[in-house]
């Protein structure tokens, strides 16, 4: 007598549970696209812009890096930059230490 009313109870459950977790399904699709537009693709031009930045530096250039220090390039090579601080201070970054160009060439102070 128990075992066909609790078979009985958990079918009825089961179909009506069905279209539920559906329609709840369905309302993560629009905070999903939502998520994707506002934070995700933002966040990727970002990171593309500042890889871009990062490959297009070239010497005399016055750029900020991830510390806050200042300064201007007077060297180059594949993963490494050379910052020139102060006159006769000059300080190697990683390419990716740059966070921002503040100015180009040698002569906008």
């Amino acid at each position: 007598m128990f075992e066909s009313t609790a078979f009985a109870m958990a079918q009825g459950q089961g179909s009506g549970g069905e279209g539920g977790g559906m329609s709840g399904l369905l309302m993560f699709v629009p905070i999903i696209v939502i998520f994707y537009f506002l934070l995700i693709r933002p966040q990727q031009k970002r990171a593309k812009d500042l890889k871009r930045m990062q490959e297009d530096l070239k010497v005399g250039d016055r750029v900020l890096t991830t510390g806050g220090m200042h300064g201007t390039i007077s060297g180059i090579s594949e993963n490494t930059i050379t910052l020139k601080v102060a006159e006769k201070v000059k300080i190697d970054f990683d390419r990716s230490g740059i966070i921002g160009l503040q100015s180009t060439g040698p002569d906008s102070k």
